[in-house]
């Protein structure tokens, strides 16, 4: 995320899902904005076929989605879609099906910390560009130059999500050092619009913790991974991995993006 508003203001870093024009939130810059209730409140998210989740997210994410790690990083996303560009859990009327999990990365949206080059700290700064953010706003940010509830709420939102955030990387790091994670990949078969099978697709590689490592480990060891409070969240992401047929179904029954059902 880069962001100098109107040339001032401190150099931000990093790059995040959602967000295109996320700015330092201040009374000076942003005194009149606020939020406002819009048509499609989930719209940003019908393009995200997978979100990253925290480690305390495991549980209550593996009962919707399939919670893989991906990338170098080994970083947790939720599954949401298996073609790019395409969510499956949101309608066409920009909300998401309320059986299922919305992950935190998501209800934090229009606020994100971004990292300051220039202090190393943490600033709160909002997407100026967000759909809900207004200059004639129901919820305003700021009365009488001081952050509203609202505000206050979200800081406290954000400042919980960085440590859940944290949190996780250490719990990937742990998992990581005890050698358990292992490649895999999962395909799928798809039908066109006559019911008709096609060539089998690859959906994704991506990294999984490994039952048979897991089961393998010395008493100790597995001992300390329960110490340290990381074997529940390995256990509800195995069991997550049941839900890729889940996914599937869905994709099967849902066009792609821009293809309408005949």
């Amino acid at each position: 995320m880069e962001s100098n508003p109107a040339g001032q203001g401190p150099a931000l870093s990093g790059n995040v899902m959602f967000y295109k024009k996320p700015e330092p939130l201040s009374p000076e810059a942003h005194g009149s904005l606020g939020v406002k209730r819009i048509d499609q409140p989930l719209g940003f998210l019908r393009s995200a076929h997978a979100v990253p989740v925290t480690v305390s997210e495991f549980g209550m994410a593996a009962a919707s989605f399939p919670v893989i790690f991906v990338g170098n990083d080994k970083t947790p996303v939720a599954v949401m879609g298996i073609r790019e560009g395409q969510n499956l859990f949101v309608g066409a009327d920009g909300n998401s099906d309320q059986d299922f999990y919305l992950p935190a990365f998501v209800r934090r949206y229009p606020f994100v910390f971004a990292s300051d080059n220039q202090s190393d700290r943490l600033l709160l700064c909002v997407d100026r560009e967000g759909p809900m953010v207004t200059d004639q706003p129901e919820v305003p940010f700021f009365e009488n130059g001081q952050p509203t509830k609202f505000t206050n709420d979200a800081i406290e939102f954000c400042k919980e999500f960085e440590r859940q955030r944290r949190a996780t990387m250490e719990f990937v790091k742990l998992v990581d050092s005890y050698g358990l994670f292992e490649q895999k990949s999962v395909n799928f078969t798809p039908r066109d619009q006559n019911g008709q099978e096609g060539p089998q697709q690859k959906i994704a590689d991506y990294w999984a913790v490994s039952e048979e490592k897991l089961n393998q480990l010395p008493a100790d060891k597995f001992q300390e991974l329960r110490d340290n409070g990381a074997i529940g969240a390995i256990y509800a992401h195995i069991l997550s991995l049941l839900n890729w047929q889940r996914v599937i179904q869905r994709a099967l029954r849902t066009p792609p993006p821009g293809q309408a059902l005949s």
